[in-house]
């Protein structure tokens, strides 16, 4: 087993390009190397430095690796497809200058709005739609091969149209897309990502974790709150905490003995500046203790 343990922006509460309830990004990627982190995940565009000379500088004195850029959006829409396409080009040219970061994580934006949590598209697909919606991410995995040699991975998440087993299974099925299995998201909707990455780790190169807090959970679907409100509330909580069995994951990962990154993001926005800084020592030494120093590429 060959664990590269990475983190993300969202670990810091960064959701947007820019917002005053935002760390700067030197305090973000100083608290990263700090914490022991390998690698980071570029985040929404624009927040961290998107001009390559200026990130490699400040990625290198940190000891820090690109491994992944992410991209959301509603895919139900072709015409939204076809704007992630663009960004993705836009992308392109800085994440080909950094070998390490071969993914492009992409996920399908809420079907509720996530402050107020009113429903803004129809939750369920009839086939015509998950036949679009399937060939839109079909679209988005063949251009970034083709053109730059990029794998785009499918991110399952809450409130968007894969997050159950059995949609991320009938998706599996119908494409060929290889998944970023979120260990939160899939706990949230009462999937099992332990006995998940042991039947489908073919499938499963790259992988987010971190857990959920299920007490928050249920006061979310009994008082109604927007999923950024649960986020507020902590209801993605660090890997120690929650309702995933990290260590029967982690004995997965042995035995299938898995090799790439695995990015520790966990849902945090707002997050007052000196809340994140613990959490994530706190992760990665949990993680470091999991896995042992024997089995991780740290």
């Amino acid at each position: 087993m060959n664990v590269k343990v990475g983190t993300a922006p969202d670990s810091w509460g960064v959701w947007f390009p820019e917002n005053e309830k935002q760390i700067p990004w030197e305090r973000c990627l100083d608290e990263m190397e700090k914490a022991g982190y390998q690698g980071v995940e570029l985040g929404p565009w624009g927040y961290l430095p998107n001009e390559y000379s200026k990130l490699k500088e400040e990625l290198e004195k940190r000891n820090l690796t690109l491994t992944a850029t992410t991209l959301v959006g509603d895919l139900t829409s072709n015409t939204k497809t076809d704007e992630m396409i663009a960004l993705l080009d836009e992308m392109s040219e800085l994440q080909l200058k950094f070998p390490t970061a071969q993914y492009v994580v992409l996920i399908d934006e809420c079907y509720t709005d996530l402050f107020t949590g009113e429903l803004v598209r129809s939750p369920d697909l009839n086939e015509e739609e998950w036949k679009q919606f399937v060939s839109n991410i079909d679209k988005m995995k063949d251009h970034a091969k083709s053109q730059y040699g990029l794998e785009v991975v499918f991110h399952p998440h809450a409130q968007s149209h894969i997050e159950t087993e059995e949609q991320m299974e009938r998706l599996l099925r119908d494409s060929d897309i290889n998944l970023c299995i979120d260990t939160g998201h899939h706990a949230y909707t009462d999937g099992d990502p332990v006995a998940f990455i042991r039947k489908h780790h073919s499938r499963i190169p790259y992988l987010h974790l971190k857990s959920c807090d299920f007490e928050v959970r249920d006061r979310m679907q009994k008082e109604g709150w927007s999923f950024a409100k649960a986020v507020s509330e902590d209801v993605m909580c660090e890997p120690a905490k929650g309702v995933v069995d990290f260590e029967a994951f982690a004995q997965v990962l042995k035995d299938i003995d898995f090799d790439g990154w695995a990015i520790v993001e966990q849902d945090m926005y707002p997050a007052p500046f000196d809340k994140p800084f613990p959490i994530a020592k706190r992760t990665y030494d949990y993680l470091e203790t999991l896995f042992r120093k024997e089995y991780m590429n740290i």
